[in-house]
């Protein structure tokens, strides 16, 4: 089977160069140092990024030397998604110097990238009534809104996500998993096919990012998985979908989407500014209450895939 092959063929790619690029990192100096002062970084080691460069590059070489058609849409989320990429491999940079960019800067290259991808066809249109079978078409406004806030919204939840060794490539992979079954079932093979590299190139990443990482993605990685999986959710489990089963890729996504749904509420609550980091995610306070580093990712895996089986029940009932 084709998605089986694009899943193995990104798989055996990542395990091969992300060594390379492990090295690489260290020689041109590209490398997180520990901040004594800053309570979201726990690595007290010097450690390595530039594994961003492995998964963008191998989702696009994979999907283009496996798939059957490139079409106007593909091109417009290759686009995109290099937007994604580009904005954050030079956030990552000036934070290996030490520096900070500001966030409006990231905020508009994401929202234009998610623009883009929207006018490329990349859209949630509307919803199939499950009362009398009939197709709810959404008023064009709603649908660009209602679909740059879900692509910005999911970048961003995805990225915040990336705290732990292993969380944020294991909980997309999990994501990536449950979303390219779905969109298998809808018989959208592009978005299948998207899903099956994207678990292929996390599981690579995977084996050199689990505790205690050898690399690390950085917001450019993080970012594109992100950008990628609500894209895929887009195109598979909201296409057709019915008032109910539209909550099949919030329950996919539901971990980085219910925490920093918490997270941005108590910020609001405490009068603080929702962007600005700190240690309010779920992975931060489950280590404040006594767990290791792998614990608390072994038992956010565990929510993930509870959620996800339960996306995948939701959808099968196809009401």
């Amino acid at each position: 089977m084709v998605y089986a092959f694009a899943l193995l063929l990104a798989l055996i790619i990542m395990l091969v160069i992300t060594p390379e690029l492990r090295k690489l990192a260290y020689k041109i100096e590209y490398i997180e140092k520990p901040k004594v002062d800053s309570e979201r970084k726990i690595h007290k080691e010097a450690k390595p990024y530039l594994a961003a460069v492995g998964i963008f590059g191998v989702f696009w070489v994979v999907y283009f030397l496996v798939g059957q058609e490139i079409t106007m849409k593909t091109l417009w989320i290759l686009v995109g998604s290099t937007l994604i990429f580009i904005m954050g491999m030079i956030d990552d940079w000036v934070k290996i110097r030490g520096g900070d960019l500001k966030a409006w800067p990231k905020m508009i290259v994401q929202i234009l990238a998610c623009i883009l991808v929207y006018v490329g066809g990349v859209q949630f249109i509307g919803f199939t009534n499950p009362f009398d079978g009939s197709y709810v078409l959404l008023p064009v406004e709603l649908q660009a809104v209602l679909t740059i806030v879900w692509l910005f919204g999911v970048t961003t939840v995805i990225n915040f996500t990336d705290g732990m060794d292993g969380l944020a490539g294991g909980i997309s992979c999990i994501s990536a998993c449950t979303l390219c079954v779905v969109a298998l079932v809808q018989g959208d093979g592009e978005a299948a096919l998207m899903g099956a590299i994207l678990v292929g190139v996390c599981l690579g990443y995977l084996r050199y990012n689990v505790f205690p990482a050898k690399i690390l993605m950085g917001d450019a990685g993080a970012t594109f998985l992100g950008f990628m999986l609500a894209i895929i959710s887009l195109d598979g489990a909201f296409k057709q979908a019915t008032v109910v089963s539209i909550f099949v890729p919030i329950l996919a996504l539901g971990v980085p989407i219910f925490d920093n749904l918490y997270v941005m509420y108590m910020r609001m609550k405490q009068g603080k500014p929702i962007y600005v980091g700190d240690t309010s995610q779920v992975h931060f306070r489950l280590v404040k209450k006594g767990m290791t580093q792998k614990q608390a990712v072994q038992v956010l895996y565990l929510v993930s895939m509870c959620l996800n089986l339960s996306a995948i029940i939701l959808f099968m009932l196809r009401i």
